[in-house]
């Protein structure tokens, strides 16, 4: 249940609780769908980490069962945030590793068929890619760009399923667009095909952190995602969650010493008996102690339903003012339920794809960050718990004062 306007924390909360984050000091930043800034206190817990390694060790075995115990902590830091239990989580690096966890992991035939909609990643698209070419598994491409009716989301990919498709790759959060995908009923309607269910694999790129989200209720699959947008955490440690009942199913394809088991004289005896078996080996562990304490420092503003709302309030301020700009038209024609907001250029003078990217490195040097998208070519800007109303009208003023300069 979504909590009211009046339960929201307020403005002055907002702004002190900003202070924690230096990248947002001196500028107005709306690219957290990229990569969110890192608060102070998570880099200082990443330094310090690194200094307890370096100061104990850095290979004691008081350094390995802190790093066992921080692993541990930080697991159950995202599967208490996931709705779900520690057991089900992997921890990988980011996003592409933990889809390609999944679709590796599946023993392919040729001939199997693979379903995926028109707004993915590349770089999931290019994984299914190669996987398409030396397994002989067909690919589809459902187009749902430009539809914003859930219901027809939902039907449109379900009439696209085969009897030879095995697995759906959906993202919750459409990346170019913002829009929210019906996760629910999508899933429903795989695991529901015949004559075999197909499962569902999620690119969770913009819904973790942004969405309350309760995966034990979801009955989704395979769920990937990372630490370093939404949730403002360090680049390089995110997690896939793999439904309990699949793990039995999916097949690790790199494995190492975080993977399997040992007896007592360290010889391999078997996969770890959870989603640990689909991590490897080691990594930098500091950066989960700079994951823990960034998902405990956005519990301190509200709870996940607040945040979301207060995202969605500044998105549809957002929205709202770029649709009355003439020469703007957003991608979406209702606000985006979610933190992202695109919208493209319409000129009858120039390219609107170099105004677009004019516009950009334009707004970068008056401390303003947005990106261009490619497909379709659009500009995107971001909307966090932490933006500020007045942010959002300074950044409309600033594209309106651009337009002008260049009708």
């Amino acid at each position: 249940m979504s909590a009211s306007s009046a339960s929201l924390p307020g403005p002055a909360m907002t702004k002190i609780h900003r202070q924690q984050f230096l990248a947002l000091n001196n500028k107005r930043y709306f690219n957290y769908g990229g990569q969110g800034p890192i608060a102070q206190a998570a880099l200082e817990a990443i330094h310090e980490a690194q200094q307890q390694v370096q100061q104990r060790g850095p290979f004691a075995q008081s350094v390995n069962q802190w790093i066992s115990e921080t692993a541990a902590a930080t697991r159950q830091s995202i599967a208490t945030e996931l709705g779900t239990q520690p057991d089900a989580i992997a921890l990988t690096e980011n996003v592409t590793v933990g889809c390609n966890i999944a679709l590796w992991g599946i023993s392919w035939k040729a001939g199997d068929h693979i379903l995926l909609s028109d707004c993915e990643h590349p770089g999931v698209i290019a994984a299914i890619a190669e996987i398409s070419r030396r397994f002989q598994v067909e690919v589809t491409v459902c187009p749902i760009l430009g539809t914003e009716n859930p219901a027809t989301i939902a039907e449109t990919l379900a009439q696209h399923l085969t009897e030879k498709t095995r697995l759906l790759v959906i993202s919750h959060i459409l990346w170019n667009t913002g829009q929210v995908l019906p996760l629910a009923e999508i899933i429903n309607r795989c695991h529901a095909h015949t004559p075999e269910p197909v499962w569902v694999l999620v690119d969770a790129a913009q819904s973790v952190g942004m969405l309350p989200l309760n995966l034990t209720a979801l009955p989704v699959d395979f769920y990937a995602f990372t630490g370093h947008k939404w949730w403002c955490g360090p680049a390089g440690i995110g997690g896939l969650y793999v439904r309990p009942d699949r793990l039995e199913q999916l097949q690790p394809t790199f494995v190492g010493w975080r993977s399997i088991t040992l007896d007592s004289s360290g010889n391999p005896t078997g996969w770890k008996p959870n989603a640990q078996r689909f991590e490897v080996a080691t990594a930098d562990y500091p950066l989960l102690a700079g994951l823990k304490t960034a998902i405990a420092i956005q519990n301190q503003w509200g709870t996940a339903e607040q945040r979301y709302q207060r995202i969605c309030q500044l998105s549809q301020q957002l929205w709202q003012q770029l649709k009355a700009l003439p020469a703007i038209r957003c991608l979406c024609t209702t606000p985006p339920p979610s933190g992202l907001v695109s919208f493209q250029i319409q000129s009858s003078v120039g390219s609107h794809r170099e105004l677009q990217t004019q516009l950009v490195q334009h707004l970068e040097k008056q401390g303003f960050f947005l990106r261009t998208l490619l497909n379709p070519h659009s500009v995107r800007a971001c909307v966090h718990y932490l933006s500020l109303e007045s942010e959002v009208d300074q950044l409309t003023h600033a594209i309106a004062d651009f337009l002008a300069a260049h009708s």
